[in-house]
């Protein structure tokens, strides 16, 4: 009995000592990628930084007829910043993600990589959408609004960084508000809601995503509110649809 209490006591050692390992080779992993992704978003933003003068005539397109100020000392060298920040999450995002799923991958099983995979990818797709949707059409509707509406009373005389500031929240919204058809088919996968019971609720989506279209848009003019509603039920509709091919 004393020689098998010994070797159950030493079975039971090795295997906390084995824990300890596992766990500590996945911190020394998570460090390591979690500094290389730091690294990779400072390079991305000092290489967008050396180029800012390119970005910034990038943003000012939308902006036809438009004359930019600079209201207060440094205020474009700080609104150069934030754009260089900006740009270069976007940029080392997708690297990033890809690290994300390296430490993450190898402890899933193949139904959950089966899963998880398309619907990332499916996100990241959309998510470019949202930014092109929004620059190419939510964010010159807003400003040939609000260009028109005070033309005949007050110059067009801007505050870049204010400008700025408008044009990253309501891109990066609209990124977010293109996620709706990832939620709609996590929640189908799970047997949460059917894509019959999403159709079903067409009545009452109309008004809540005219109510998140005032929310997102930064803007009061109702073009814009009309175009971000419009996409967004066009958005879950397609989602839904897609959740019952699925479910097929």
């Amino acid at each position: 009995n004393m020689f098998v209490n010994n070797d159950i006591n030493q079975t039971n050692l090795n295997k906390i000592q084995d824990d300890e390992m596992a766990l500590s080779e996945h911190i020394e992993e998570f460090s390591q990628r979690l500094i290389f992704c730091l690294i990779l978003l400072v390079l991305s933003t000092l290489i967008c930084f050396a180029d800012i003068k390119q970005i910034v005539q990038i943003f000012q397109i939308p902006a036809v007829g438009i004359k930019f100020l600079q209201f207060a000392p440094g205020e474009y060298f700080f609104a150069s910043v934030k754009i260089a920040a900006f740009c270069g999450i976007l940029l080392s995002s997708p690297i990033t993600i890809y690290q994300i799923f390296l430490y993450v991958v190898p402890g899933m099983t193949k139904k959950e990589r089966d899963i998880i995979l398309p619907i990332t990818f499916g996100s990241c797709i959309l998510f470019a959408i949202g930014l092109i949707f929004a620059y190419f059409f939510l964010v010159p509707a807003a400003l040939k609004f609000f260009i028109a509406y005070g033309a005949e009373v007050v110059e067009p005389f801007w505050s870049f960084n204010q400008y700025f500031d408008f044009v990253a929240v309501l891109i990066f919204a609209t990124g977010l508000a293109f996620q709706i058809p990832i939620i709609q088919v996590v929640l189908g996968l799970f047997g949460i809601v059917s894509g019959q019971t999403m159709l079903s609720a067409w009545k009452y989506i109309i008004v809540l995503s005219t109510i998140i279209a005032a929310i997102i848009t930064p803007s009061t003019d109702p073009l814009t509110q009309i175009i971000m509603s419009v996409a967004l039920l066009t958005l879950y509709l397609g989602g839904a649809g897609f959740v019952i091919l699925l479910k097929k």
